[in-house]
């Protein structure tokens, strides 16, 4: 396969999975499911009862499990919050469209107001559209939700971690917004699950009569923790499994919505998390499920991610998907789900319906990059192997305590690394030498990424990548 086609299938565009759309209009709302996208913020692959957390229980998304589809392949497109959301909201890579790391406060950057995120994209078919959340996509007012497709937003524009009584770092006052407006700085932070969710329900009774997208960003459960009245002390795993707790009533809130209003069969429901767990603030950290390494890394803790997907009557309950996917593959399957044209610009996801389907169907994509740092392409995976490249990074030392941080290690991989993912989803057992063949396509499918989005580990600047907005 020469590097045009390799390129093809590594970022495809599925443009016949979704049909043509005009501007904005009103449609039948029976023309269009409504699409509920629940994002945690930090939660690990081992935060949930059906997962094995240990000490507290998540019954409302154990049944979202049982009443739909988990894709235990899912991935985010970088294991850091602000440039994962980028991905998650646009369908690219997110040094595709200028995004590394996460914004800090009063970053001179943000999303380029060129770029189409999946609530524009579902606004011209009609879809009312709100946020109610973390953002984290700039914090200029050029770059807040509602000049990216978003009718409502109430919510903050960072991580709940950056405001000035952080243990660690000093930030400015932490806004919280309604709309373009701030509505005061340093809100207490127990009641934010609270807030989003009953924000949420709010919106989807008065929408309940026209399609509908609403984005629940929570900022939890990432530190620093907090968790209403209600909640404290209830669980058996101290602060962290409160909020665990709480989270899980959030959903079932939702969910509950839905039935109440007869809604179950025209909503697909979609939850996930931004990356893997912060685990260097031990008890206040989540679980990577026995991953390697976590956030901030490009290693299986930190970017493969719980991704539950439910919608009644169109996909199967109870099902498994082991299928290559990643955050960036949910716009395109807005898209087609909704009949909604794709971003006219290039972007990288493919629409995962045929697995949404059908769990056990072909991949729908061949491959999957790993960017970390500015633009240091450390990892590609197809979703049975997975090659990981020299660089240096941060590694988890001794776990810190009660919304202390512990310390971080620097290490580095010195020479290619194979894992085998059915196998060894831990990454601890090098297979480098028995499977070169593998190393060589892997490779092969790393240099084409290269030379579209370039690799600042070697020097390359690449072809396709564009620039985020300024200020």
């Amino acid at each position: 396969m020469n590097c045009e086609l390799k390129l093809i299938t590594l970022f495809p565009l599925a443009a016949s999975a979704v049909g043509l759309t005009g501007c904005d209009r009103a449609v039948p709302h029976s023309e269009h499911p409504n699409i509920i996208l629940i994002n945690l913020d930090d939660a690990g692959n081992g935060d949930f009862s059906f997962s094995g957390a240990i000490d507290y229980k998540t019954p409302n998304i154990d049944r979202l499990a049982q009443e739909g589809v988990r894709y235990t392949n899912f991935h985010v497109a970088q294991p850091i919050s602000g440039a994962s959301r980028a991905g998650l909201l646009t369908g690219c890579y997110p040094n595709r469209v200028g995004f590394s790391h996460a914004p800090n406060p009063g970053s001179p950057y943000g999303i380029n107001p060129e770029e189409e995120t999946m609530a524009e994209v579902l606004k011209k078919e009609g879809y009312a559209t709100a946020i109610f959340g973390k953002w984290h996509l700039g914090d200029a007012e050029k770059f807040l939700p509602l000049q990216h497709g978003f009718d409502e937003w109430y919510g903050l524009p960072y991580s709940n971690d950056m405001w000035p009584f952080h243990p660690q770092w000093k930030f400015p006052d932490l806004p919280t917004y309604e709309g373009n407006k701030v509505l005061g700085y340093n809100l207490d932070q127990s009641n934010l699950t609270s807030y989003y969710t009953e924000r949420s329900i709010k919106f989807i009774r008065e929408n309940k009569d026209r399609p509908f997208f609403l984005y629940l960003a929570h900022s939890m459960p990432h530190v620093p923790l907090a968790v209403s009245e209600r909640f404290k002390g209830k669980s058996e795993q101290g602060l962290y499994g409160d909020v665990m707790m709480e989270l899980d009533w959030s959903v079932g809130e939702v969910m509950k919505t839905l039935r109440e209003l007869g809604l179950e069969e025209n909503t697909m429901v979609v939850f996930t998390s931004d990356n893997g767990p912060w685990i260097a603030y031990g008890n206040h950290a989540g679980s990577t499920g026995g991953l390697r390494e976590a956030k901030a890394t490009t290693f299986n803790g930190g970017l493969r991610v719980p991704c539950i997907v439910r919608w009644k009557g169109v996909i199967p309950q109870g099902g498994i998907c082991e299928r290559l996917a990643s955050n960036i593959d949910l716009l395109p399957t807005f898209a087609e789900a909704s009949g909604a044209a794709l971003p006219k610009k290039k972007i990288d996801g493919v629409s995962l319906m045929p697995l949404m389907k059908d769990p056990d169907a072909q991949p729908v994509r061949e491959a999957l990059c790993f960017y970390y740092q500015f633009n240091d392409l450390e990892a590609v995976t197809d979703g049975r192997f997975k090659l990981i490249f020299p660089h240096k990074y941060l590694a988890y030392g001794m776990a810190g305590n009660d919304g202390l941080p512990g310390e971080m290690v620097e290490r580095e991989v010195r020479e290619m690394e194979l894992y085998d993912m059915r196998r060894d989803a831990g990454e601890r057992y090098n297979v480098l030498e028995q499977y070169p063949e593998v190393a060589k396509k892997l490779q092969a499918i790393a240099d084409a990424c290269r030379e579209d989005l370039g690799d600042d580990l070697r020097g390359m600047s690449g072809t396709g990548r564009r620039k985020p907005g300024y200020r």
